[in-house]
């Protein structure tokens, strides 16, 4: 299932990362591991974020998803499943019937 994947990194420890080059391998790896339909790179509340578009096969996924970003980000980190407008179309026309 599509679920939409929010990530905040630690600033203390991203600036150790960033100094020391090792964030985009970092970055690279989670990126091949999860292989988001999208990805993007933001600033969040003045924090380092990802937002990406992630398909999580089943609840048992989850750890494997959010894992890498606690233990080796320090991040804070959200998932929410969602839907295409036509998703959200089939879901409504469920509704009536």
């Amino acid at each position: 299932m599509r679920a939409l994947l929010e990530v905040e990194l630690d600033t203390a420890t991203s600036n150790k990362l960033v100094s020391d080059g090792s964030i985009t391998e970092g970055v690279q790896q989670m990126l091949a591991q999860l292989k988001p339909e999208a990805a993007y790179f933001l600033n969040r509340r003045g924090r380092r974020s990802m937002v990406m578009v992630v398909n999580v096969a089943d609840e048992a996924s989850l750890p494997s998803i959010a894992e890498p970003f606690w233990q080796q980000l320090n991040a804070t980190v959200d998932l929410h499943i969602c839907m295409t407008a036509d998703e959200l179309f089939e879901g409504l026309r469920r509704l009536k019937g």
